[in-house]
């Protein structure tokens, strides 16, 4: 990886890591940690920025210790939780205690040379260091600020500490997810956390775009709570528009039928009829075509108002053969279906290897597993080649680009400041 010469707002010299990305050139200082920031300044990194994570000098992010499984370190080096390795490639690692004076000095410092703050901090958890987004605007005009919250700047809970798990929960997804006679489930991935990252990442590249405007930074405020809600999607407007709450309909669409799981002789596949011609080819594969001609299948209404019967006589045809048999005759008539796969067997999709999501990145000799962006510029992948960061990998680098001798940085680390 090769290094260039920067020159920062704040007129010194230092070195940066070459990225080639469309954000080549930005620099993010990134406070968050667990998982909705970090995955916002991954995709930023992977976008080609130049992401400092900013970790306390012992604990580092908190995701680091959530394993098991663990990604052991060679040579005594600490290991690495698999939960903290998805979501924070890209980046260098620079860790510093915020709460001396010495590290509020560093990071003000460094906010002067930098365009964009990304924090998770509870409503006022910088303030007290100095470190909100205001007093650091202050220094640096042109900064961008974006603060990820439970439940945002203001309101009833503002003060609130939130996690993925209670926002499911609060902002109806459980109510949505799970057996009609089951109870409430939470999806399989952090999802609310991962949306809340994407919409981060969007919000500061739209404050990016209009600071070339008006030279001028501002702050975007993300709040799970938020993210949850907008992202209820058509079960939003299912409520809003007819008045009563949607109910569970476990692997079945509200809205669609047939489109949902069911079960073939030896597994399952996942059949999504998206129109009517879809269900007129079905029905002739499924030696029905007279359900196609029927007012009571015809069209996506009618199937949703005679769901149970439909969905019962489809259910009894596939029994009758192997899912891959009728996977095969499925995709030969155009009908979306797919087969519900593990996890081992999505990294061993021929359609997944082929689009090379499965990545290993080398971190000082180990090899370090990763899942690629899927963002694809004019046909090439936009992925980071820097592998998760070890605490306080770069803290060395970072200092020294800030002018600081080695000298000043062995009195910062013998008083705790950095590691």
């Amino acid at each position: 990886m090769g290094e260039r010469m920067a020159r920062p707002r704040n007129g010194s010299e230092r070195k940066e890591i070459a990225m080639s990305g469309p954000l080549d050139g930005v620099v993010v200082l990134d406070l968050s940690r667990v998982l909705a920031g970090p995955w916002a300044g991954q995709l930023l990194a992977d976008l080609g920025a130049r992401v400092i994570k900013v970790e306390h000098p012992t604990r580092g992010d908190d995701t680091r210790g959530w394993g098991p499984p663990w990604l052991d370190g060679d040579r005594g080096a600490e290991r690495l939780a698999a939960y903290y390795l998805c979501a924070n490639r890209g980046k260098q690692s620079l860790a510093v205690d915020i709460s001396s004076d010495g590290g509020q000095a560093l990071l003000r410092e460094l906010a002067k040379g930098a365009d964009i703050l990304l924090e998770n901090f509870k409503v006022g958890g910088l303030a007290k260091y100095g470190l909100d987004y205001p007093s650091l605007k202050a220094l640096n005009p042109r900064l961008i600020g974006c603060s990820i919250t439970g439940f945002g700047q203001d309101g009833p809970y503002a003060h609130r500490a939130g996690y993925d798990f209670m926002i499911q929960a609060m902002g109806g997804l459980m109510s949505l997810t799970g057996e009609p006679d089951g109870m409430p489930m939470k999806t399989g991935v952090a999802i609310t956390d991962v949306m809340t990252g994407l919409y981060a990442a969007v919000g500061v590249l739209a404050a990016l775009h209009e600071r070339g405007r008006t030279g001028k930074g501002r702050h975007v405020d993300v709040a799970l709570l938020d993210v949850q809600v907008a992202t209820l999607a058509n079960q939003a407007l299912n409520v809003l528009t007819s008045g009563a709450s949607p109910t569970r309909h476990g692997n079945a669409h509200p809205n669609i039928v047939p489109y949902q799981a069911f079960a073939c002789a030896d597994g399952h596949l996942v059949l999504t009829v998206g129109n009517d011609g879809q269900f007129a080819r079905l029905a002739t594969l499924l030696g029905h075509p007279e359900w196609a001609e029927d007012p009571a299948y015809a069209t996506n209404a009618a199937r949703v108002d005679n769901r149970e019967v439909l969905v019962a006589m489809i259910q009894a045809r596939l029994l009758g053969r192997e899912r891959d048999a009728w996977l095969a005759e499925l995709e030969v008539r155009g009908i979306p279906a797919g087969p519900i796969n593990t996890l081992t067997e999505v990294f061993d999709d021929p359609q997944v290897r082929h689009r090379g999501l499965r990545r290993t990145l080398d971190q000082g000799g180990q090899a370090v597993p990763q899942v690629a962006s899927p963002l694809r510029f004019d046909g090439e992948a936009l992925t980071s080649e820097v592998a998760p960061p070890r605490l306080g990998q770069d803290s060395d680098t970072i200092l020294a680009e800030m002018g600081l001798t080695a000298e000043d940085i062995a009195r910062l680390r013998r008083a705790g400041v950095v590691r």
